[in-house]
């Protein structure tokens, strides 16, 4: 990896904003596969009973070092995602009404993500068969924009390590290969993540929303058109932003917002260079501006770790 950071770098000093381009039109191509093509999951927090039996799963399946850090090397206990944890179960308490709920997070699989176009080396890529987004270590820089770039606050990074990866759930791409779905939906034994394609999901997401009236709050599938749709959807009881990363978003993907500005400081015959620094801290300052609501959240509504 380390030649090919190398050899990388002097690509980036000579054509970053171009490449940054490019990534925008593979995501924005991207939203021509079929919902009926792109896999899914489904989270419904009425059904989750917080036994983190996906965090454990998703761990083993991924040859992830538990993160026993918070346990004094005990067991393993995450307190938040990072570069040993792609899955994690937080609880959400109102001290005042004793309202809870348990949330699910994990990488979004936007269709049209952040990351992506964010990457200058191609080192996220949006899966053409099935839409799940990866990561490719032998091109990547280490630069973290994806990290500044997702709405989300998803992909972590492994600082201790010499040579570090970008660590976030990747669907389980390896056991899909084999004919199986993600881990941590075959293990939940209340079937509050599911697994199949978006076009399934969203149809159950919709069913259980008719069947059980004033069950979901607003009646609404968060993910469904949330920074122009996600391929991991949510259904739950409580407000989305009270669960951390579930922010809100408009219906257009952050690529398509930053699309405006990019062509705007083109026709005004910026340099590249310029452009894509100009480009990355539109970005930056939406990564800053989630940071603070994310800890403001967890510091005011009781969002915290499921222990």
């Amino acid at each position: 990896m380390g030649l090919n950071r190398r050899a990388a770098l002097g690509a980036m000093a000579t054509g970053a904003a171009a490449m940054a381009g490019v990534q925008t039109a593979k995501a924005n191509d991207a939203k021509i596969l079929p919902q009926n093509k792109m896999v899914a999951m489904l989270y419904d927090t009425t059904l989750c009973i917080g036994c983190k039996a996906c965090v454990s799963a998703c761990s083993e399946a991924n040859g992830l070092t538990p993160d026993t850090g918070e346990s004094g090397g005990i067991y393993q206990m995450p307190k938040y995602l990072n570069d040993k944890t792609k899955n994690i179960i937080k609880l959400y308490v109102d001290e005042k009404t004793g309202l809870r709920s348990y949330v699910k997070a994990q990488c979004m699989h936007c269709i049209d993500p952040a990351c992506v176009a964010a990457c200058p080396m191609a080192a996220l890529q949006k899966n053409p068969v099935n839409g799940v987004v990866t990561w490719d270590g032998t091109t990547c820089l280490g630069c973290r924009y994806c990290q500044i770039a997702c709405p989300f606050n998803i992909p972590k990074f492994e600082w201790t390590e010499f040579n570090p990866k970008i660590v976030k759930c990747q669907f389980c791409d390896h056991r899909m290969a084999e004919g199986k779905g993600p881990a941590c939906c075959e293990v939940c034994p209340r079937e509050a993540v599911i697994y199949g394609t978006r076009e399934e999901l969203l149809k159950v997401a919709r069913k259980r929303i008719a069947d059980n009236p004033g069950k979901y709050f607003e009646d609404r599938i968060y993910g469904e058109e949330e920074a122009g749709g996600t391929q991991v959807l949510y259904l739950t009881h409580v407000e989305p932003q009270l669960l951390g990363h579930l922010v809100p978003l408009g219906k257009r993907s952050i690529p398509e917002e930053v699309e405006s500005v990019q062509n705007t400081l083109y026709m005004g015959f910026l340099s590249p260079i310029i452009a894509y620094a100009a480009l990355t801290s539109v970005l930056k300052k939406r990564w800053q501006e989630h940071e603070q609501e994310a800890k403001h959240i967890e510091e005011q509504t009781g969002l915290k770790e499921q222990l």
